[in-house]
């Protein structure tokens, strides 16, 4: 789904592991099958994401690919930030839902994510830097937002072919 399309801008329906475990499997089943035919089209140095309003449903579920060879793939059901540091710092990001511009976008540098596994268990899980800033952005998706609304007043996205560091990680002050 691409910038525009109505199921963006809502708030994902949460799932009720209970009673919608296989709705739940197959939304998680199709995002790992999305991520894998766009990753066979292009790279993501950085790790990629995606979460179920990209691919038109409209349900709290998103997976994240972590860089680096071999790293375990995330997946987040009915996810909900509840803590994130007061610092923060500011990287370009990309989105699958409108992947020719990039936009500087403030985010904490570590958040504390609750997910519920498909049992239906509460998951406590920390994030920091580049990782809790993927997870975050495709949180934000379910929330119904997009990175840009994330940006600061008066920045606007950059065209991809203008945006310097495409295929280098983020950086982050020691």
């Amino acid at each position: 789904m691409q910038r525009g399309a109505p199921v963006l801008a809502e708030p994902a329906r949460a799932f009720d592991l209970s009673t919608e475990r296989a709705a739940a499997e197959q939304t998680v089943e199709r995002l790992f099958s999305s991520m894998e035919r766009i990753g066979q089209v292009h790279p993501f140095a950085k790790g990629m994401g995606i979460a179920a309003p990209q691919i038109g449903i409209g349900r709290a579920a998103a997976v994240v690919q972590p860089p680096g060879p071999g790293a375990a793939t995330i997946v987040l059901l009915n996810p909900r930030i509840t803590d994130r540091s007061g610092d923060e710092d500011e990287q370009y990001e990309g989105c699958l839902s409108f992947f020719d511009v990039r936009g500087m976008v403030p985010r904490p540098l570590r958040i504390t994510v609750e997910t519920t596994t498909l049992e239906g268990q509460l998951v406590t899980t920390t994030y920091e830097r580049g990782l809790a800033r993927l997870v975050h952005h495709e949180i934000d998706h379910l929330d119904g937002l997009l990175y840009t609304t994330r940006m600061r007043t008066g920045v606007a996205p950059i065209h991809v072919e203008g945006y310097r560091q495409t295929g280098r990680a983020w950086d982050y002050e020691q």
